[in-house]
């Protein structure tokens, strides 16, 4: 396990306490069904079920759209890593547009069933699924991705700030990866790493969209 480390966003530093321990797990409620639908690709019009979970609430049809026609040119071929996977919604669509990896990483053992339900059910071969939360999984060792999305549960904005930390540590991203972050407007992130670059931001009521590209220093 790593030791802590300053993180340095902008002009602010962030000294995160412990960054390798394992966050609160989610509390899922039993009973109740929800779906998605896939937007576009092989799976369109497909539906995703998920169950209720604090926080989890997954990234509407109209963001996802603007989304994915900002990573298009991107996506064939990509290696794509969700952090804060839920539903599903933004790894399963990036599958069905192309990507030929795309890592879900999630905490709580009911969605994780559905996920897996879900990939079995699309035969979705390029998709793996990791039963873990991000700061651990964040404290393994690293591998190159070309997308990363930070859609952690709404509004747990020191989630959101400890991945950003994380993934700036050389090895998570190749040279101009796309990342993807979506929080609430009352919680934005503050700051960004140097090495990041914002190339769209965008707002849909109460909630915050940014595309960063990654500038390496190698």
């Amino acid at each position: 396990m790593r030791g802590a480390r300053v993180c340095h966003l902008g002009q602010a530093a962030i000294a995160p306490q412990r960054p390798c321990l394992p966050v609160a797990r989610a509390v899922v409620m039993p009973g109740r069904c929800n779906r998605v639908r896939i937007i576009a690709g092989q799976w369109r019009g497909r539906k995703l079920a998920f169950p209720d979970g604090e926080g989890l609430r997954p990234t509407p049809d109209r963001i996802r759209e603007t989304l994915f026609n900002w990573l298009a040119p991107r996506l064939p071929g990509a290696r794509c890593l969700d952090l804060f996977a839920g539903s599903g919604a933004l790894g399963f669509e990036a599958a069905s547009r192309g990507a030929a990896r795309v890592v879900l990483v999630e905490r709580s053992a009911a969605v994780v069933a559905s996920l897996r339900a879900n990939r079995e059910r699309l035969a979705a071969g390029a998709v793996e699924i990791v039963h873990q939360d991000a700061a651990s999984y964040l404290c393994g060792t690293p591998q190159p991705f070309d997308i990363v999305f930070l859609d952690p549960p709404f509004g747990d904005a020191g989630a959101l700030q400890a991945s950003v930390c994380s993934l700036s540590d050389a090895g998570w991203l190749v040279a101009g990866a796309g990342i993807y972050l979506e929080m609430p407007v009352k919680t934005p992130l503050v700051g960004a790493p140097d090495s990041w670059v914002l190339l769209k931001d965008k707002r849909a009521g109460e909630v915050l969209f940014r595309l960063y590209s990654y500038r390496s220093r190698h």
